[in-house]
């Protein structure tokens, strides 16, 4: 055994003198032990001589006793022995090494039990424990606690020790108690004890706490002294340059790229990777890329920042090539690599890639993360691959969710994601299911404003208000963001809910959503553009402060929508005097305006200066503008001869515009030419098909009619049904043609009569050739008395007070059947007019492709 031979060693090797003291002999005992101990055994072993040869009262000894066990990695027996020795200050070191060790893995809790049992055991910690002690605490984070060890700092007069003062700045920072790290700080100035650290720490509170711009304040005031102590280090800039990055000020973050160089810091790899990653995420991927090639030492997180930057701006090839050449120059890809490519392509609508990067991911052994598969899951709802999504899920069930020791955060990202990606797949029967489970108990605004948004994005506009009602019910425990605010004011849009979209217009200007006023803004004028009041949109552009682009092209759609094209141009001019380029969607607006509004100079003049005056090469986009501006004035000829100098090949929604003129204006033969290059492209719109009937309808064609319908239905394509909604005192009621299911039916179709009645009284004769079923005249009046807007009207007309607009909102864009018109001319100049002073019909479209289909 180890202490039976120990004479014949120190013998050997000749290490304990011939005469010497007790307890110096016990000292070189003690060190020669600690030198030849190579195992917990032979630490257990040389404890136990030590207790059975009566030395286990000797101070020297335990310790190193303890020594030998914290050396072994065995700190429940270190901390066993330590217990035992009386307090002695020099001892405190190995109190301080089981502190450290504890917090160094993570073990914060243990940090404070070894605190408390210190203490209670009449130890005085030092300089040395408190630091630990105070990291933990901030780490945990509790403020309650690290308040309670600041003041026992104060009362064993630490309180001038700058090493545990600025352990208390950085303490309260990360706790989020910035005010209190401040006045640490403020004080540790004014006594003149403050150092680099204590800047560092304060300023890294000021970023933690999302205060980046008083970090930067920070930073300049460090900087500008002439204090040589306060002369900012590596850790400093480490700290700093993400704050730039942040809130994208690179102005300042080449200044500190400046300050780096001069000191000679740029040589620090975690510096260098800091600026590279500042200036990525300020989108300036060719500095980025200069300082990335100048570093002489790169590592992972080098290349990381670089594949990362590419990705978030769209550079995916960019990303790619970088990703490629980290493979050939055998560079270990981690999980921050394969996650930033896959989230670069699902970013810019590349779902199917994403997929691809994933699976050569697993194929090379590496384990996913949180963040990669939310990027994964994006990835699947941009392209509506609803199996990958499903075997995404699957895989977060077996890997990330419900599995023990796992971040309930994490659990609540993955859920947030699955949410969003069934939503955009149009399965929203199952993101509601998966809601429902979490909404209440662990939800919060992302988790409510996916729902929300899935919703009012696939076609339940109603179900995304009812739930944005509901929101705002939860004893405001969550708050809707500026992203739910903007989802609700979508649905609203997508219904003409010009009632509800008023109510969250007053509910954004109650909790002063200033600081995002801008994009909400943009969503209120497209909101009440579409619901049919686009002078309110005015308003609230013009009480902006701030425009950008969507600003005026949002309120140049709604003057187009409404035929107000020569609004529309006005706008167009004065985004151009506010110093704004117009792009390519800024074109579509304005044709779509000039063809709602039938300017066709005006609409041919800009779509020819595009290229030539503004550097916008005309898409296919603006063809089918072009074509459905023509056709609408009746020249078909000359559209046909714009598709065919197309210099690309026209798509499905160039012909639907054709189609769609060729059907007002009666024109079968080229309408079946239209139709023909839409079944060659496979498209399988019912919106064609519809067109086509209608067109030979017309014509009293009823065979070629019947040929359609009949195609139609082999091939599975089914008609969507035109629906006409208003809204009434209870929300927003929606009628089908013919319909009786609503409970004032009766009372609605007396209404219509009588209107009915009084019309024919007055001359008026239905023009029934916009009736497209085989009948006689008689019995296709009746079929028109009953379409669903008539129904709506005289739903408004019942349930209004006098002299409030009805705003009726139609599904597809039809024009009105015939001399219906008379209706709303009778209402407006016949003695009807006191029961309702005006009636606004608004063919609500809801995109520019929709329109084109009808």
């Amino acid at each position: 055994m180890l202490f039976y031979s120990l004479p014949l060693k120190l013998a050997k090797h000749s290490v304990l003198p011939l005469t010497c003291s007790f307890s110096t002999a016990i000292t070189t005992i003690t060190s020669f032990l600690l030198t030849e101990c190579k195992s917990f055994v032979d630490a257990k072993r040389f404890h136990q001589q030590i207790i059975v040869r009566g030395l286990a009262d000797t101070m020297t000894m335990m310790t190193n006793v303890v020594g030998m066990y914290v050396a072994c990695n065995a700190p429940a027996h270190a901390l066993a022995a330590l217990e035992r020795l009386p307090p002695s200050p020099s001892a405190v070191f190995w109190w301080n090494s089981l502190v450290r060790r504890s917090v160094r893995l993570g073990f914060l809790d243990d940090v404070l039990d070894l605190y408390c049992r210190m203490r209670r055991l009449g130890w005085r910690p030092d300089g040395y424990t408190y630091p630990f002690v105070l990291k933990a605490c901030g780490e945990l984070p509790s403020f309650r606690r690290g308040g309670s060890v600041h003041a026992v700092v104060c009362a064993d007069g630490f309180e001038s020790n700058v090493f545990v003062c600025n352990a208390v700045v950085a303490m309260y920072g990360r706790c989020g108690a910035l005010e209190d790290a401040r006045q640490m700080f403020d004080e540790l100035s004014q006594r003149g004890i403050g150092d680099v650290v204590s800047w560092n720490s304060i300023a890294a509170a000021y970023v933690q706490s999302g205060d980046r711009r008083m970090a930067l304040e920070i930073f300049d005031r460090m900087t500008a002294s002439h204090d040589f102590r306060l002369r900012a280090d590596a850790v400093s800039l480490v700290n700093i340059l993400p704050a730039c990055a942040s809130i994208g000020a690179w102005l300042q973050g080449k200044q500190v790229h400046g300050y780096a160089v001069r000191r000679g810091l740029f040589e620090d790899v975690f510096v260098g990777n800091a600026v590279v990653d500042m200036y990525a995420k300020c989108g300036l991927l060719d500095e980025a890329n200069k300082v990335f090639e100048r570093m002489e030492v790169k590592d992972v997180v080098s290349w990381n920042a670089m594949v990362t930057g590419y990705s978030q701006i769209g550079r995916c090839e960019d990303a790619l090539n970088l990703f490629q050449k980290m493979q050939e120059e055998k560079i270990e890809l981690n999980v921050v690599t394969w996650s930033a490519v896959i989230a670069g392509y699902a970013q810019r609508g590349h779902g199917y890639e994403a997929l691809n990067v994933f699976r050569e991911m697993r194929l090379c052994g590496s384990e996913p993360n949180v963040v990669t598969l939310v990027s994964l899951l994006s990835s699947c709802a941009s392209v509506g691959a609803l199996l990958q999504g499903k075997e995404t899920h699957c895989y977060a069930i077996k890997c990330i969710l419900n599995l023990d020791g796992s971040d309930p955060g994490d659990d609540l990202m993955v859920i947030t994601g699955l949410i969003d990606m069934y939503s955009k797949c149009k399965s929203v029967k199952t993101a509601r299911s998966m809601f429902d489970l979490i909404a209440l108990k662990d939800g919060n605004v992302v988790t409510w404003t996916a729902m929300i948004g899935g919703y009012a994005q696939h076609g339940e506009a109603n179900d995304a208000l009812e739930l944005f009602s509901q929101m705002l019910k939860q004893n405001n425990s969550i708050m809707p963001n500026a992203f739910t605010i903007s989802c609700a004011l979508m649905a609203c849009a997508r219904l003409a809910a010009l009632r509800f979209g008023r109510q969250i217009h007053a509910y954004v200007l109650r909790n002063h959503y200033e600081s995002v006023m801008l994009f909400v803004a943009n969503c209120l004028i497209d909101m009440y553009a579409k619901s049919g009041d686009v002078d309110a949109a005015r308003v609230v552009f013009d009480n902006m402060d701030h425009r950008n682009a969507v600003s005026w092209t949002s309120l140049m759609t709604g003057y187009g929508m409404h035929g107000r094209g020569e609004e529309a141009l006005q706008a167009f001019d004065g985004m151009r005097r506010a110093g704004l380029v117009p792009d390519g969607v800024t074109f579509v607006v304005v044709l779509y305006a000039c063809s709602h509004s039938g300017m066709v100079d005006q609409g041919t003049k800009y779509f020819n200066s595009m290229s030539t005056e503004f550097g916008v090469v005309p898409g296919v986009e603006h063809y089918a503008c072009m074509v459905d501006l023509l056709g609408r004035a009746g020249r078909l000829n000359e559209a046909m001869k714009l598709i065919q100098s197309m210099p690309m090949e026209p798509s499905p929604i160039v012909w639907v515009a054709l189609l769609s003129a060729c059907r007002t204006h009666a024109n079968v033969e080229l309408g079946e030419y239209a139709a023909d290059q839409l079944l060659e492209l496979e498209s399988e719109n019912d919106g064609s098909y519809t067109l086509l009937s209608n067109i030979y309808a017309s014509a009293r064609r009823w065979k070629d009619v019947a040929r359609i319908r009949s195609l139609m239905k082999r091939t599975g394509i089914k008609k969507r049904p035109g629906c006409s909604w208003v809204q009434g005192k209870k929300g927003t009621v929606a009628f089908f043609v013919g319909d009786r299911s609503h409970p004032l039916s009766q009372q609605i179709y007396d209404i219509l009569a009588d209107f009915i009645h009084r019309i024919k009284a007055s001359g008026y004769v239905p023009q029934t050739s916009f009736a497209l079923h085989d009948v006689d005249d008689e019995e296709k009046g009746d079929l028109l008395f009953e379409h669903s807007e008539k129904l709506a009207l005289a739903y408004g007309i019942l349930t209004s007070a006098p002299g409030v607009p009805i705003r009726i909102t139609k599904n597809l864009r039809q024009e009105m059947q015939g001399n219906d018109c008379a209706i709303l001319q009778l209402l407006r100049n016949s003695k009807m007019r006191n029961e309702q002073e005006a009636v606004y019909y608004h063919h609500h479209l809801k995109s520019f492709e929709r329109d084109e289909q009808r």
